[in-house]
Protein backbone atom coordinates (compact mmCIF):
# COMPACT_ATOMS: atom_id res chain seq x y z
CA UNK A 1 0.00 0.00 0.00
CA UNK A 2 1.35 3.33 -0.60
CA UNK A 3 1.02 6.56 1.58
CA UNK A 4 0.73 9.66 0.49
CA UNK A 5 2.56 11.95 2.84
CA UNK A 6 2.02 15.51 0.82
CA UNK A 7 -1.08 15.94 3.06
CA UNK A 8 1.15 15.51 6.20
CA UNK A 9 2.93 19.06 7.99
CA UNK A 10 5.97 20.14 6.60
CA UNK A 11 9.10 19.66 8.30
CA UNK A 12 9.80 23.34 8.44
CA UNK A 13 8.93 24.49 11.38
CA UNK A 14 8.79 27.94 12.77
CA UNK A 15 8.77 27.15 16.56
CA UNK A 16 11.24 24.99 18.25
CA UNK A 17 10.05 21.23 18.75
CA UNK A 18 9.31 20.13 22.41
CA UNK A 19 12.51 18.89 24.31
CA UNK A 20 11.46 15.18 24.50
CA UNK A 21 10.88 15.56 20.27
CA UNK A 22 14.18 17.14 20.08
CA UNK A 23 15.69 14.14 21.76
CA UNK A 24 14.00 11.65 19.50
CA UNK A 25 15.36 13.63 16.60
CA UNK A 26 18.45 13.59 17.87
CA UNK A 27 18.65 9.98 18.30
CA UNK A 28 16.90 9.78 14.91
CA UNK A 29 19.77 11.42 13.20
CA UNK A 30 22.83 9.64 15.15
CA UNK A 31 21.33 6.16 13.60
CA UNK A 32 21.75 8.13 10.10
CA UNK A 33 18.31 8.57 9.02
CA UNK A 34 16.90 11.72 7.91
CA UNK A 35 13.15 11.65 9.25
CA UNK A 36 12.14 14.57 10.60
CA UNK A 37 9.78 15.26 13.89
CA UNK A 38 6.92 17.30 12.79
CA UNK A 39 4.56 18.92 15.11
CA UNK A 40 0.91 18.41 14.55
CA UNK A 41 -1.37 21.41 15.17
CA UNK A 42 -3.89 18.41 16.89
CA UNK A 43 -3.82 15.95 19.32
CA UNK A 44 -2.31 12.44 17.66
CA UNK A 45 -2.45 10.74 21.04
CA UNK A 46 -4.80 7.98 19.37
CA UNK A 47 -4.10 6.23 16.16
CA UNK A 48 -7.24 7.06 14.81
CA UNK A 49 -6.61 10.54 15.92
CA UNK A 50 -2.81 10.40 14.12
CA UNK A 51 -4.61 8.64 10.66
CA UNK A 52 -6.97 11.84 10.44
CA UNK A 53 -4.55 14.62 11.26
CA UNK A 54 -1.87 13.03 8.56
CA UNK A 55 -4.59 11.57 6.02
CA UNK A 56 -3.59 8.26 6.23
CA UNK A 57 -4.84 4.81 6.87
CA UNK A 58 -5.03 3.62 11.10
CA UNK A 59 -2.71 0.59 9.50
CA UNK A 60 0.10 3.10 8.78
CA UNK A 61 -0.18 4.45 12.66
CA UNK A 62 2.91 2.55 14.60
CA UNK A 63 1.28 2.81 18.21
CA UNK A 64 3.68 2.65 20.90
CA UNK A 65 2.63 0.18 23.83
CA UNK A 66 4.51 -0.13 27.09
CA UNK A 67 3.88 -3.45 28.31
CA UNK A 68 5.95 -5.57 31.67
CA UNK A 69 6.93 -8.90 30.06
CA UNK A 70 7.93 -10.77 33.41
CA UNK A 71 8.83 -7.35 34.99
CA UNK A 72 10.70 -6.42 32.67
CA UNK A 73 10.04 -2.84 30.11
CA UNK A 74 8.78 -4.09 26.53
CA UNK A 75 7.88 -1.47 24.08
CA UNK A 76 5.60 -2.64 21.74
CA UNK A 77 4.84 -0.86 18.05
CA UNK A 78 1.82 -2.07 17.01
CA UNK A 79 -0.14 -0.93 13.55
CA UNK A 80 -3.34 1.11 14.77
CA UNK A 81 -5.21 -1.23 12.94
CA UNK A 82 -6.16 -3.68 15.28
CA UNK A 83 -5.54 -4.39 19.33
CA UNK A 84 -2.46 -6.65 20.73
CA UNK A 85 -3.25 -10.17 21.53
CA UNK A 86 -1.60 -10.23 24.71
CA UNK A 87 -1.53 -14.09 24.68
CA UNK A 88 -0.05 -14.35 21.20
CA UNK A 89 2.27 -11.44 22.29
CA UNK A 90 3.45 -13.40 25.70
CA UNK A 91 3.93 -16.39 23.65
CA UNK A 92 6.07 -14.55 20.66
CA UNK A 93 8.30 -12.98 23.65
CA UNK A 94 8.72 -16.09 25.77
CA UNK A 95 7.37 -14.71 28.49
CA UNK A 96 5.06 -16.24 31.54
CA UNK A 97 3.21 -13.12 32.20
CA UNK A 98 2.74 -9.74 29.91
CA UNK A 99 0.45 -7.04 31.25
CA UNK A 100 0.28 -3.24 29.87
CA UNK A 101 2.35 -0.82 32.33
CA UNK A 102 0.79 1.79 34.04
CA UNK A 103 1.00 5.37 32.98
CA UNK A 104 3.48 5.94 35.71
CA UNK A 105 5.82 3.40 34.63
CA UNK A 106 5.13 4.70 31.08
CA UNK A 107 6.81 8.13 32.16
CA UNK A 108 9.59 6.67 33.98
CA UNK A 109 10.89 4.42 31.53
CA UNK A 110 10.52 6.08 28.41
CA UNK A 111 10.43 9.63 29.41
CA UNK A 112 7.50 10.72 27.36
CA UNK A 113 3.61 10.54 27.98
CA UNK A 114 1.10 7.97 27.01
CA UNK A 115 0.45 8.99 23.80
CA UNK A 116 3.57 10.76 22.47
CA UNK A 117 5.54 7.50 23.06
CA UNK A 118 8.20 7.70 20.42
CA UNK A 119 10.21 4.33 19.17
CA UNK A 120 13.55 6.06 20.64
CA UNK A 121 14.59 8.70 22.76
CA UNK A 122 14.12 7.08 26.24
CA UNK A 123 16.80 7.30 28.89
CA UNK A 124 18.01 3.61 28.40
CA UNK A 125 17.86 1.46 25.69
CA UNK A 126 13.86 -0.69 25.84
CA UNK A 127 13.86 -4.15 24.42
CA UNK A 128 11.04 -3.57 21.59
CA UNK A 129 9.25 -5.73 19.31
CA UNK A 130 7.53 -4.72 16.12
CA UNK A 131 4.17 -5.66 14.90
CA UNK A 132 4.73 -7.53 11.58
CA UNK A 133 1.26 -5.84 9.70
CA UNK A 134 3.22 -2.65 9.84
CA UNK A 135 5.34 -4.23 6.98
CA UNK A 136 2.17 -3.46 4.90
CA UNK A 137 2.94 0.03 4.49
CA UNK A 138 5.77 2.24 2.74
CA UNK A 139 5.52 5.13 5.80
CA UNK A 140 5.14 3.83 8.86
CA UNK A 141 4.14 7.21 11.73
CA UNK A 142 5.45 7.01 14.50
CA UNK A 143 5.02 9.35 17.77
CA UNK A 144 7.93 12.00 18.10
CA UNK A 145 8.13 11.84 21.87
CA UNK A 146 4.64 13.83 22.76
CA UNK A 147 1.24 13.70 21.71
CA UNK A 148 1.10 16.36 19.11
CA UNK A 149 4.44 15.20 17.53
CA UNK A 150 4.93 12.87 14.58
CA UNK A 151 8.17 11.24 12.26
CA UNK A 152 7.19 9.19 9.25
CA UNK A 153 10.00 6.01 8.84
CA UNK A 154 9.84 3.09 6.29
CA UNK A 155 9.17 -0.08 7.98
CA UNK A 156 13.07 -1.54 7.74
CA UNK A 157 13.83 1.97 8.86
CA UNK A 158 11.99 1.65 12.68
CA UNK A 159 13.56 -1.88 12.41
CA UNK A 160 16.89 -0.81 12.68
CA UNK A 161 16.49 2.29 14.70
CA UNK A 162 14.80 0.25 17.18
CA UNK A 163 16.68 -2.54 16.93
CA UNK A 164 13.30 -4.31 17.68
CA UNK A 165 12.33 -8.30 16.64
CA UNK A 166 9.70 -8.47 13.95
CA UNK A 167 6.76 -10.81 15.51
CA UNK A 168 2.60 -11.15 14.83
CA UNK A 169 0.82 -9.19 17.92
CA UNK A 170 -2.49 -9.83 16.52
CA UNK A 171 -4.12 -12.01 14.06
CA UNK A 172 -5.93 -10.23 11.57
Amino acid sequence: MTEQTDAAPSPERRTPLPERSRIVQEHVHAAGLDSEVRELPDSARTAVEAAAALDCEVGAIGSSLLFLADGEPLLVMTSGRHRVDVALLTAAVGAESVAMAPAATVREVTGQAIGGVAPVGHPTRVRTVIDEALRDYDVVWTAGGTPHTVMPLSFDDLVALTGGDVIAVAAD
